[in-house]
């Protein structure tokens, strides 16, 4: 698990076993009073591992501009929580 501090809010990543596979998200919580906000992270990916799927909501976390007024997470507008750059085969 991974946190960041902001102004209002204090954002913490983590992942979750759901049936069969781990979901990589994000807890946004307000600082003075309220409840957490949680937010699935890369909705169209799953993971066997929860190590990688705690390593994928920690980089989201790193990846976030910041947050808007509400907490909502703000990300680069071609962010999309895969290693887009990464080869994908055989060289």
């Amino acid at each position: 698990m991974a946190e960041r501090a902001f102004e209002h809010y204090l954002v913490r990543s983590g992942a979750s076993l759901e049936g069969s596979r781990y979901t990589a998200w994000l807890a946004v919580t307000p600082r003075d009073r309220g409840f957490p906000a949680y937010y699935a992270i890369c909705e169209n990916r799953s993971f066997r591992d929860g190590a990688k799927a705690e390593q994928a909501a920690a980089e989201a976390l790193a990846a976030m501009l910041g947050l808007e007024e509400d907490g909502t997470p703000v990300f680069p507008d071609d962010y999309t929580g895969f290693d887009d750059d990464a080869p994908t085969g055989p060289a």
